[in-house]
């Protein structure tokens, strides 16, 4: 039977899952409106804006949600995470705070309107860098720098994350958030030019992805080492590799055919077996390489407390944003 703390750091993966899953492609949106071209580039915008308009800012409990139960659930964690990668979580925090109100007045201007524009562009560089900071955040986290001992501010806030795995981690991140959206926009579309931009971005994004994950387990021999051995020995990893190539390939050929249900399906497993695939190599530590679960959590009593909390706010949060995506997503063309 598991352990308290081990179901509480169960529950944060899982809030970080539906974040990747929804903010994640919501990231991937103000990419491909920064990119946006061709004679079509006003509708690939709107339909962008239509797609992430009815819940974007709902996507941020999931967050919310993580950083709230790592800071209850396991204090010495987040004062560690929070201590030497207060730099990029810093950063992180302004661009979301940027990208939400950037979108929030750029739709109260007229499409022609200079402060559109200016606004457009501060929405889609915050979609552009915040997701390279979470990347570089997990990165950072599994890459057993934090626990250092140091001697300067540079080796101590600096040479954690500002390094070619943690910067490899956020570039990854990037381009899986672009390769959601670009799936979720196939689906969203109702014009077939539409469904076939987002289908070539897709493709192209799919392909990056892979890139992206033969450059960081590479990188991880010698940024993340322990990661990477725990990663060779476990059998679990081997598995959820297997797994995720398997999905991929399923996801890609659906694109290539067209069928689009199918490669957005393809894409919510393969992305959830990614962020798994990085969470179960690292357990049982919280920190790699020595911070475990069990020395970093909180004492029997507050965790107790803690699984009541979760169990009450599933049972109101679920059930809400499931009514949410009915209402402003049935409408959705299905293809």
């Amino acid at each position: 039977m598991l352990s308290l703390d081990v179901v509480v750091a169960g529950s944060i993966v899982i809030a970080l899952n539906l974040y990747m899953l929804m903010g994640g492609a919501d990231y991937g949106g103000g990419v491909w409106d920064l990119l946006a071209s061709g004679s079509r580039a006003r509708q690939q915008r709107d339909l962008i804006a239509h797609a992430i308009g009815p819940i974007w800012e709902a996507n941020h409990v999931w967050l919310i949600l993580a950083i709230t139960v790592l800071f209850t659930a396991f204090p010495l964690a987040f004062s560690t995470i929070t201590t030497f990668l207060h730099l990029p979580l810093l950063l992180m925090l302004v661009g979301i705070v940027f990208r939400g109100s950037a979108f929030a007045f750029r739709s109260f201007d007229l499409p022609n309107d200079r402060a559109h524009a200016r606004w457009s562009l501060v929405f889609s560089i915050s979609s552009l860098l915040t997701p390279i900071l979470l990347g570089i955040t997990l990165g950072s986290i599994a890459s057993g720098q934090l626990l250092r001992r140091t001697y300067s501010f540079r080796n101590a806030y600096i040479d954690p994350w500002f390094a070619p795995f943690p910067m490899a981690v956020g570039f990854f991140a990037l381009s899986l958030f672009a390769f959601l959206a670009a799936v979720y926009l196939t689906v969203e579309a109702r014009e077939v030019e539409l469904q076939e931009d987002f289908r070539l971005r897709a493709l192209w994004s799919g392909a990056l992805v892979a890139l992206m994950a033969v450059i960081v387990y590479v990188l991880a021999g010698s940024g993340a080492p322990e990661l990477r051995r725990s990663m060779i020995l476990s059998r679990w990893t081997g598995t959820i590799q297997a797994s995720t190539a398997i999905v991929a390939a399923i996801a890609y050929v659906a694109l290539w055919r067209r069928k689009y249900q199918l490669a957005r399906v393809g894409v919510v497993v393969q992305s959830t077996l990614v962020l798994w695939g990085w969470a179960i190599p690292q357990f049982p530590n919280m920190i790699m390489p020595n911070l475990s679960i069990y020395e970093a959590a909180a004492p029997p009593s507050t965790l107790r407390l803690l699984v009541i909390a979760l169990i009450a706010g599933t049972l109101i949060l679920v059930p809400s944003f499931v009514y949410l995506l009915r209402i402003f997503k049935t409408g959705a063309e299905r293809r």
